[in-house]
């Protein structure tokens, strides 16, 4: 297994993207593997997905010509985009001080069959490494049933924001600088 860690470039691999989301959405997956090996909340279409790797490009790992993970990138331009993450936006710009450079990683999965092998905390790696001369920091949110998430997102060294509710949901706000 070799493998490579880029920015997406190719509409195959956005539509691979949204392949491996699909896989993972929680109406797609039983409650217990929900609970054990996390989910994902939002589901993108392409003209989204396209247009914010246009933006900033998303990162991804293929194995060989296969997208096996990946981490958006959501440019703060696009708060407004999807209903879900709407209210993120409002709590950063609440508390963020003025003039600090963001990016969101608007979402990060990981195929099952590589999960566990360090490819999320690469994934992330590669992530700073493109955007670092533009932002300050990367900001996600996830899901306080999201254990497995949380779990991996502070073992990497995100940090806490604000915890907050959201339609019905309890969010954690993290940040990595």
């Amino acid at each position: 297994m070799i493998l490579k860690y880029c920015a997406c470039e190719h509409i195959e691999e956005l539509q691979q993207i949204l392949e491996l989301q699909q896989r993972n959405l929680p109406k797609n997956i039983s409650e217990k593997e929900k609970s054990k090996e996390g989910f994902v909340t939002v589901s993108h279409d392409l003209e989204l997905l396209e247009k914010m790797n246009k933006t900033y490009p998303h990162t991804i790992v293929k194995d060989k010509n296969k997208v096996v993970g990946y981490a958006l990138s959501m440019h703060p331009v696009f708060g407004n985009k999807i209903a879900v993450l709407r209210p993120m936006f409002k709590e950063i710009n609440s508390i963020l001080p003025s003039g600090k450079k963001y990016i969101v990683m608007g979402q990060i999965c990981i195929a099952k069959a590589y999960r566990g092998k360090g490819i999320f905390r690469k994934l992330y790696q590669t992530m700073w490494q493109a955007v670092k001369n533009d932002f300050d920091c990367i900001i996600t949110e996830v899901d306080a049933t999201n254990l497995r998430s949380l779990e991996a997102h502070y073992a990497i060294g995100f940090q806490s924001l604000k915890i907050y509710n959201s339609g019905g949901t309890q969010w954690h706000l993290i940040e990595m600088k």
